[in-house]
């Protein structure tokens, strides 16, 4: 006789913006089946790094299910949690959303692009708990996934349980490229923030002497105070960071106030 799992009332969606065959995918899929037998994957049919938290306004959303569990969506990491929201699962919707996890870090800005830390934002502004997990390689280097397969069961029991998790909020989790006996701990952590150059143009000319041009990833050194997730990685720990879809600086906002006398 099977034992029941411990959040067999969770229902959980997996997503993720290295597209549906990914390995960090399949990863994070059998560590929730770990947890319950209710996980659903609805991700990009192919890799859509970069895509932020964008939506398919101006060309239909096309997807292939291939199982009755798992779609593959012509469309971004967002799409794909509101298909499965509004669509695919529409008769009973995820509690949890797990996006990822990624084959290359969301630090510091990389949330403002990253489609796995979209996938989160789409889920908590849905109402869900949603937690995006990256493992952080080097710009030319593998993935090395053991840490996070050591890790992320702990740690998703741990954030499943919590009674408390505020609304507009979800989590962000990065693994550092180290082997699982490297890891020297876990930090709650704040946003690190390079300086400006992580993406610069990288200008050519084709064959037919026509210019062209390609966005290039560039990982400057940036700021490594103590709290950020930045400093966390460098020393080869785990890194979540809380956070909050209000993007308002209050603190501005009040002197704003008072400079501009309304």
């Amino acid at each position: 006789m099977s034992r029941p799992k411990p959040f067999a009332s969770t229902r959980i969606l997996i997503t993720n913006d290295d597209g549906i065959d990914a390995p960090g995918l399949q990863l994070l899929e059998e560590i929730a089946l770990e947890l319950t037998d209710d996980v659903w994957v609805v991700a990009p049919d192919h890799e859509k790094s970069g895509a932020s938290h964008s939506i398919s306004l101006h060309v239909p959303i096309r997807m292939r299910k291939r199982d009755e569990r798992h779609y593959a969506v012509v469309g971004t990491p967002t799409d794909c949690v509101l298909m499965a929201y509004y669509e695919i699962m529409r008769e009973r919707r995820p509690t949890l959303v797990l996006s990822g996890i990624n084959n290359g870090a969301n630090l510091a800005e990389d949330v403002s692009y990253s489609g796995t830390a979209s996938a989160a934002m789409e889920g908590t502004l849905l109402g869900m708990r949603s937690i995006a997990l990256s493992v952080v390689r080097a710009l030319d280097g593998e993935a090395r996934w053991g840490a996070a397969a050591q890790h992320v069961p702990g740690l998703l029991r741990r954030l499943i349980a919590t009674p408390e998790w505020p609304a507009g909020s979800f989590v962000n989790i990065n693994f550092p490229d180290a082997l699982p006996e490297e890891i020297t701990g876990t930090r709650i952590t704040t946003q690190g923030r390079r300086p400006p150059g992580a993406f610069i143009i990288d200008a050519r000319i084709d064959a037919r002497r026509v210019p062209y041009y390609w966005v290039k990833l560039t990982y400057p050194e940036g700021e490594r105070h103590a709290d950020t997730d930045l400093q966390a990685i460098h020393d080869k720990a785990i890194s979540i960071t809380p956070i909050q879809m209000d993007f308002t600086n209050h603190a501005w906002r009040n002197s704003l106030q008072g400079m501009l006398e309304l």
